[in-house]
């Protein structure tokens, strides 16, 4: 039945030109790379081990070393403060996620969506790549709001890096 489900994901993938390519992953039963909505933002869509009924689309985001430098500026307070708003915007989305924050400062997030196989459409898994991508895209303007655009980003403002590659 995987192996179905994985010909169909791949399928849509290569209909709509995002695919990008097959991961080698023992914790998963197939894990691809896109390149969604460019070739300079990298997401990953995998089924791991042990969820056959399930697919998990996801993106992972760390944040720039001047980002860094600005929040550890920041009192703890204001640090606190900065990860409650974050989380709280995150929220709001139709996605799950994880903050990477040792010593109340943002390194890096995660946001994810898992799809169950009952549920799954080509419609409901593209629409969940764009609010994997848009929450991600959020996140990263939140930052750049707050603690301004680092040179070296505006050009290139790619700041991700696939979930387990």
């Amino acid at each position: 039945m995987d192996s179905d489900l994985r010909e169909m994901v791949q399928k849509w993938l290569s209909e709509e030109g995002i695919f990008a390519k097959l991961v080698a992953d023992d914790q998963a039963n197939f894990h691809f790379v896109i390149k969604f909505p460019d070739e300079h933002h990298s997401m990953d869509i995998l089924q791991p081990k042990g969820k056959e009924d399930a697919i998990i689309i996801g993106c992972a985001t760390t944040v720039s070393p001047s980002h860094l430098s600005k929040m550890r500026e920041l009192t703890g307070k204001k640090r606190e403060s900065f990860l409650m708003d974050f989380r709280m915007m995150l929220n709001m989305m139709p996605v799950d996620f994880q903050l990477n924050h040792p010593e109340q400062v943002l390194h890096g997030f995660l946001v994810t969506d898992q799809i169950f196989q009952d549920g799954l459409s080509k419609d409901r898994f593209i629409s969940s790549i764009k609010w994997v991508f848009k929450a991600k895209l959020q996140g990263v303007w939140e930052i750049q709001k707050r603690f301004g655009t680092p040179k070296e980003e505006q050009e290139d403002l790619s700041s991700d890096i696939s979930m387990y590659v």
